[in-house]
């Protein structure tokens, strides 16, 4: 499985990138290849100052070592109790921040893990991922389209992975030291997804499923590029997108698990911080009134059933 993995992480890393410089129009990724002291390395692709992106990360890495079997059980494990343990773990993860305010952010993430004890034993593996969508201007038939385009993917698999996984992220991607304020409209977040002994999910169901969520990138993102990349905006329009980029900056500083296992593990900072925007901006105590489109911007990011349509409340104009 794990040679099989990573042939596929390495296309898939390779289509992404393509995809992101079709979409932009212009950009070309600039290429790091990177090594990790302790085992593996990985390559980082960024597109910086295109013409639709401000900025493109498209990271793979694959790495490998040691670590205690208490972060092998913070990082997912439910079968490691102490000592040292061999881990491997490959992944692409995908931040896109867009130039124009009118486009929003798109993150997504596979990933598989393996852990092993020290004599090469395997113990256990796991794989998680997701996509998750950050507007930073209120058109909510983008929510209903993204969250449409997820459920597709899920649905293939199984009847509850949109929901389930749905639910995963609307409580996952939320900055609590700001009362809960979500950092976007949500998309579906997995972890853990392992073959059990009830024999409902294998380790091949596994990887087909984190395969179809990666690849669900094109559909679900693609055609709201092509809606909202050449629209007009204003100073307000850009003052607002760089609030909600502060707010992404935030939750990833903050909360993300990725984050943390990546300093955790001496992983390459750039890498680590291939998140973060270009540009972004905090102002204190910040309120909007209703009826204003930033108004409107913060009541979409409340967990809602997009798959239903846009919600009555969000048909009136605003200003």
């Amino acid at each position: 499985m794990r040679s099989r993995v990573s042939r596929w992480m390495q296309i898939f890393h390779d289509t992404t990138t393509h995809f992101f410089e079709d979409r932009d129009g212009g950009g070309r990724f600039e290429e790091d290849a990177w090594m990790r002291p302790g085992g593996g390395g990985g390559i980082s692709r960024v597109l910086t100052d295109g013409v639709t992106f401000e900025k493109v990360g498209v990271n793979r890495s694959v790495v490998d070592g040691e670590i205690p079997g208490e972060m092998a059980a913070r990082l997912g494990s439910d079968r490691i109790s102490g000592g040292q343990v061999r881990f491997f773990a490959t992944g692409v993860s995908v931040v896109c921040h867009p130039r124009s305010p009118m486009l929003p952010i798109v993150h997504m993430n596979v990933r598989y893990f393996e852990i092993e004890g020290k004599d090469g034993t395997p113990l256990d593996y796991w794989f998680g991922g997701g996509m998750d969508l950050t507007p930073t201007h209120p058109f909510p038939e983008d929510a209903v389209h993204f969250h449409r385009a997820l459920r597709e993917t899920c649905l293939r698999h199984h009847p509850d992975y949109y929901d389930r996984y749905k639910a995963w992220c609307d409580r996952y991607f939320v900055n609590s030291h700001r009362d809960d304020e979500m950092r976007g409209i949500g998309g579906i977040f997995f972890d853990n997804l392992r073959g059990g002994p009830d024999g409902t999910l294998d380790a091949e169901s596994a990887f087909a499923f984190s395969q179809d969520v990666g690849l669900a990138l094109r559909p679900a993102y693609g055609p709201i590029v092509e809606r909202r990349r050449n629209m007009s905006f204003g100073t307000r329009e850009k003052e607002l997108q760089l609030v909600r980029r502060g707010r992404y900056v935030e939750f990833n500083l903050v909360h993300d698990r990725g984050t943390r296992f990546g300093l955790q593990t001496n992983a390459r900072i750039e890498s680590v911080l291939m998140s973060l925007p270009p540009m972004a901006r905090w102002g204190y105590n910040l309120s909007y009134d209703a009826g204003t489109f930033e108004h409107r911007l913060m009541e979409m990011l409340k967990p809602r059933d997009w798959v239903d349509g846009v919600p009555p409340e969000f048909t009136s104009p605003v200003r």
